[in-house]
């Protein structure tokens, strides 16, 4: 029951901090918020279960299920369940989304000053709608996690956001809809296709009987036209969170006009909400099609690797800079996702980890020095470093980490995925995708070490009237922790690499592929 503990905790602070008086609530929300936080550290710590939860019903710690009413529709007939549970892919993610919301809501005391209780009660009910999409196992609960974190977002970005932040919330929530309605009627597509195969709409039960062969025909498609036209409706649906390219063009403006401690949140959890759905769906569900599209797949990774890094490139505004840079490292996941080898999946999910913790110092290190000089611009300042140095310092480390280097977490991610397409047998010129990924490390190494020689070093110039020194404490304390975090995996990745392997392993099982109509193994 410790998953239900910390829905409705986490629900009941947020309804909490929505009453209190504005003077409180900062604090108020901070403390709460260390609950889920210690409750998630405490699973991680009794956590000892094997396995991948879609493939094998013993492998769910911590789950309940206790079903719902039953749902009818034309001959169609399910059981709806309270499905819950977490195996080694989603509790590296559930810790994750605990940890940036607490660091996220420390590193919200100095730039959130109107509507404050609002704005923590927002904050607390998006980490409820995160705990969900990340323990829930049933399609239907989930799908409304999944839609439940879309609104304290809206409201966040459009509220506290910058001059433009009604069309950045508007344009966010109209993509990230629009995919969902997408991937719906991609999901549905293999249910009614399932028919009195499943019983229910949990995740395992869908996913044994497509790998099973159990799909039959439907709307007049065949089951193989039909796995397909599902899988490409999930994946279309999926890739506008991630963001993929061409899709990602609501992401950079909902960074730039999205407060700090939002885009904290929007780079470093709810990303992943696309990929971990796509890990999930595409590629636990329907491994023959993501197999028999490997190329596709694997050039549309390698486009946002090099595509995002050049657009990073050509930006001015640091944020844009660091959103830009996201899509690229998104990318990388794609790749090994797609690789089907033991280091391309764990080294994903890795990837997936580690770089929602270095998005989020990087933001959170913009963020303050946005708040000391009122300005993100490249060419508005100059000379950082004698003024802020902690600040300064901690920028320095973000972008290392985003050009991996080595001893840190997004060194250990980019070698693992870089080995794991290498050594792919899917993709067909596994080692020319391999070498045109590693190309954008390149150009990452680039736009970051221009845009920190231009702001950073140099002699002092700052055009902004405000005068610029040291940062609160409590703005530089959360930033430490990212650190000690992103060095920790770094130095020693087996920390939740092994646990993420036990999970993903079982999906590069050639005797696990799904099997066909005809009975012959793909």
């Amino acid at each position: 029951m410790i998953i239900e503990a910390l829905l409705a905790f986490t629900l009941a602070s947020s309804m909490l901090v929505f009453g209190v008086p504005d003077r409180y609530a900062g604090k108020l929300a901070t403390g709460l918020s260390a609950v889920p936080l210690l409750g998630s550290l405490w699973m991680w710590s009794e956590f000892s279960s094997d396995g991948n939860a879609l493939l094998a019903d013993d492998t769910v710690a911590f789950g309940n299920t206790v079903d719902w009413f039953r749902f009818t529709f034309d001959t169609y007939e399910w059981t709806l369940q309270w499905n819950v549970g977490v195996d080694g892919v989603s509790l590296p993610l559930l810790v994750l989304a605990t940890v940036l919301t607490t660091l996220a809501l420390v590193s919200s005391w100095t730039p959130i000053d109107g509507r404050q209780s609002q704005f923590y009660g927002l904050m607390l009910l998006m980490e409820t709608a995160l705990i969900g999409v990340f323990t829930t196992l049933d399609f239907l609960l989930w799908f409304v996690f999944w839609e439940a974190v879309l609104i304290p977002m809206y409201f966040l970005i459009a509220i506290w956001g910058g001059p433009r932040r009604k069309y950045a919330a508007i344009k966010f929530l109209l993509y990230t809809n629009l995919a969902s309605l997408v991937m719906f009627v991609g999901m549905f597509a293999l249910i009614f296709g399932l028919g009195d195969a499943i019983s229910t709409l949990g995740f395992a039960e869908i996913a044994q009987a497509l790998r099973g062969g159990e799909l039959s025909g439907f709307a007049g498609m065949e089951p193989d036209t039909l796995r397909l036209f599902a899988f490409v409706l999930l994946f279309l649906g999926f890739a506008v969170k991630v963001p993929v390219v061409p899709f990602h063009t609501w992401l950079p403006d909902a960074h730039v006009q999205a407060p700090t401690p939002v885009s904290v949140m929007l780079a470093g959890v709810l990303l992943k909400m696309g990929t971990y759905a796509l890990l999930r769906f595409n590629f636990t569900m329907l491994p023959d099609v993501a197999r028999a599209n490997a190329e596709l797949i694997a050039a549309i990774g390698v486009f946002s690797v090099i595509y995002g890094a050049l657009l990073a490139l050509a930006q001015r505004d640091l944020k844009r800079i660091v959103a830009y840079s996201s899509i690229s490292s998104m990318g990388y996941v794609i790749l090994g996702l797609v690789a089907f080898s033991p280091h391309g999946m764990g080294g994903a999910t890795f990837q997936m980890v580690s770089h929602g913790l270095i998005s989020g110092l990087m933001f959170m290190a913009v963020g303050v020095i946005y708040n000391a000089t009122h300005t993100r611009m490249v060419g508005d300042m100059s000379g950082l470093a004698d003024r802020m140095p902690y600040a300064v310092g901690i920028l320095l480390v973000g972008a290392f980490g985003y050009m991996g280097l080595p001893l840190m977490s997004g060194f250990a991610a980019e070698v693992l995925i870089f080995i794991g397409a290498f050594e792919s047998t899917v993709i067909g010129g596994a080692p020319l995708f391999t070498a045109a990924a590693m190309f954008g490390i390149v150009i990452v190494a680039g736009y970051l070490l221009w845009a920190m020689q231009r702001t950073l070093f140099g002699e002092f110039a700052v055009e902004t009237d405000y005068e610029i020194g040291r940062a609160p404490l409590h703005d530089i304390a959360p930033m430490f922790v990212l650190i000690a975090l992103i060095i920790a995996l770094g130095v020693q990745p087996d920390i939740i690499y092994e646990t993420i392997q036990n999970a993903v392993n079982p999906l590069n099982d050639p005797l696990a592929l799904v099997v066909d109509l005809g009975g012959e193994l793909r």
